[in-house]
């Protein structure tokens, strides 16, 4: 019957009904009474929500401009003073920050937002899915055919034969220079460092020692020790050659070390 007057923001009509109901529940016995009671509990909650509904408050909206201008104020700037400073001298730059603002504005906020850190894994969190596997990019398969194996032992039969015939040639140019050399001066006998040394290469006195090596081998030279006992080597003569040849006693190979420093 009240409905108008209770719903009234001028009017405490419903908070003075909600007392009576109090007092008045106090004394019920009989279900009837405690049925009204619910009844009249329910009526009142819709009145309260209607009348909480028609209520226009401003409280908890938000303005940003006010915001903006009280954080400007807070961080070092009032907007204000610069104003009426501006108006007054041409010489202030108002509108900047300190240049402490945002370190202030930092330190105030962080009073809000202490909380313990979060939890990270070092390794990644364990994951029950399985991983996705990786799609296999699939090489292409060499062709396996009786060319290709034709053409590989041809080919490391050709090089071995080109190394074989290159040292076979060399050793019948030292084998040469030799026999001209004792030729011309057989008086003179040949030092054997002085013929296999090359002065400005260890790795090519290295390969001189092995060509020799072929030679006194094969019988075509041979080394004697002078007086002073330092080898000397002279090419063998065709008959001393083909003895030696046959004679297995006759000629000596022996193991020489030569490092770097001793070459020098």
């Amino acid at each position: 019957e009240n409905r108008e007057d209770m719903l009234s923001s001028k009017s405490n009509r419903l908070t003075e009904a909600l007392e009576e109901a109090n007092k008045l529940f106090s004394g019920v016995s009989c279900a009837r009474e405690a049925a009204l009671d619910a009844q009249f509990l329910v009526l009142a909650s819709n009145l309260g929500k209607e009348k909480a509904n028609e209520l226009h408050s401003e409280m908890t909206a938000f303005d940003s401009l006010t915001f903006a201008e009280d954080l400007l104020t807070f961080m070092g700037i009032n907007r204000i003073e610069v104003e009426e400073n501006d108006s007054d001298s041409e010489s202030i730059s108002g509108g900047y920050l300190p240049s402490n603002a945002w370190h202030k504005l930092g330190e105030e906020t962080e009073k809000y937002f202490r909380r313990a850190p979060s939890f990270h894994y070092m390794l990644g969190s364990f994951r029950s899915d399985p991983p996705v596997p990786r799609q296999r990019i699939e090489r292409q398969k060499k062709a396996t055919g009786g060319e290709e194996k034709r053409v590989m032992p041809a080919q490391l039969k050709k090089m071995e034969e080109s190394h074989q015939e290159a040292t076979e040639k060399e050793v019948e140019r030292i084998l040469g220079l030799l026999q001209t050399h004792f030729k011309n001066d057989p008086d003179t006998p040949i030092s054997f460092f002085d013929l296999v040394i090359d002065p400005n290469s260890f790795a090519r006195t290295v390969e001189n020692i092995f060509h020799v090596s072929f030679i006194i081998r094969d019988g075509f030279a041979r080394l004697k020790l002078d007086d002073d006992k330092l080898p000397i080597i002279e090419p063998s003569k065709d008959s001393e050659g083909r003895e030696d040849h046959h004679s297995a006693g006759a000629r000596n190979q022996v193991v020489i070390s030569l490092n770097h420093q001793e070459w020098k």
